[in-house]
């Protein structure tokens, strides 16, 4: 925290230091989770992970890096088939599956040049076209017999209870550690790059950003989470099939996340994944209405809360658990009571509604570089 004369500049905020707090004893909690919890309740919660994984992994490419993706099935699905390929040579079924995964987002690297390339709506539908093609790619394979699909018999070694345990525990793994590692590259420099991309190119390029290698990062990063959540899917449903791992539905579903959670904010990717958890546990079973349904709630966010429930709710009171941006504020007090400080109010205000009372930066802005 710095002081200068009537302003302070500050990133962390007593609330984010309990929402932190918070955040480390659910964590703990949920590890626990195979021992206190009924097996129904480790399976949805397990789901639940994987739903948060996708979520973090577009918002960081589209939120923050600006990169529209509607393919992010091609690595959801090759995570699987990657993991299936080594299963059958041999390697443990775990093992195979956090191989499985890095092997997929390592192949997003000769992808990155061509696909990075590309801007806007012409690299979404690329993204399009290279799932397709993957899709096609692996179909071809004998081992997996078409669009038939083919098992991934190797977890047959595990009781149901063991495997359950497990995928519980490598799903809640993989997601504290992605989201972890996405947190912390958003709040350095590399989130401030990728933010300068976003709004301006060829601004950012002027100033010294370099353009391809902080979009390859993110997008190999968003790969090889993609890939993770695949090969988690594959560990809880044994099967794979092709059409159902390289379909769209996938990507639809981490749009439909971060829109209603909040594009570009950390904390409503993690509010979209939760509410879209709960919108498919409650009314899943009710089959195409379930997805009408989702399509017009989708509609209905773009229209009035283009910012998402989390975004509205920053943009109106200013409540950042997880801020990945510094605040300057105005102190409305004598600078020198530390009661005055704490007690100094915070909202979140574009430049254009800034007074004398309070100034606020939100996490749209990039940080002051180190």
């Amino acid at each position: 925290m710095s002081k200068d004369a009537s302003f302070i500049v500050e990133r962390s905020t007593r609330l984010s230091a309990a929402a932190g707090f918070a955040a480390a004893v659910l964590v703990v909690v949920l590890a626990c989770g195979p021992l206190l919890f009924s097996a129904n309740i480790v399976d949805s919660l397990t789901t639940l992970f994987i739903y948060l994984i996708l979520a973090v992994m577009w918002n960081a490419l589209a939120g923050y890096a600006g990169l529209v993706s509607v393919g992010q099935q091609a690595f959801f699905g090759l995570g699987a088939y990657f993991a299936i390929q080594l299963s059958y040579y041999g390697v443990g079924v775990y093992p195979a599956l956090l191989i499985g995964a890095l092997l997929a987002g390592i192949l997003s690297l000769p992808i990155s040049p061509l696909m990075l390339r590309l801007g806007g709506g012409e690299f979404a539908i690329g993204m399009w076209v290279v799932a397709e093609l993957a899709h096609l790619l692996v179909a071809l394979d004998p081992l997996i017999n078409g669009e038939t699909g083919v098992s991934l018999i190797a977890l047959n070694a595990f009781s149901p209870d063991h495997r359950r345990a497990y995928n519980y525990w490598m799903a809640l793994a993989s997601a504290v550690l992605l989201l972890t590692v996405v947190f912390m590259l958003l709040r350095g420099r590399l989130g401030a790059s990728v933010q300068a991309i976003r709004d301006d190119e060829d601004a950012a390029k002027s100033v010294g950003v370099r353009v391809l290698a902080g979009k390859r990062i993110i997008f190999f990063l968003a790969a090889f989470g993609c890939a993770l959540a695949g090969t988690l899917w594959l560990a809880t449903s044994i099967t794979f099939q092709p059409n159902t791992y390289f379909g769209i539905q996938w990507t639809a579903y981490m749009i439909f996340m971060v829109l209603v959670g909040g594009l570009g904010t950390f904390e409503g990717a993690i509010v979209g994944g939760v509410i879209f958890f709960l919108i498919e546990y409650m009314f899943g079973a009710t089959g195409v209405w379930y997805l009408i349904g989702l399509g017009a709630t989708a509609i209905v966010f773009a229209l009035f809360l283009p910012r998402g429930l989390w975004g509205t709710l920053e943009d109106r009171w200013g409540i950042r658990l997880l801020p990945l941006g510094y605040s300057l504020r105005m102190l409305s007090a004598d600078f020198d009571q530390p009661d005055a400080v704490a007690a100094a109010q915070e909202r979140r205000q574009t430049p254009a509604s800034l007074d004398k009372h309070d100034i606020a930066a939100g996490d749209s802005s990039p940080a002051p570089p180190c």
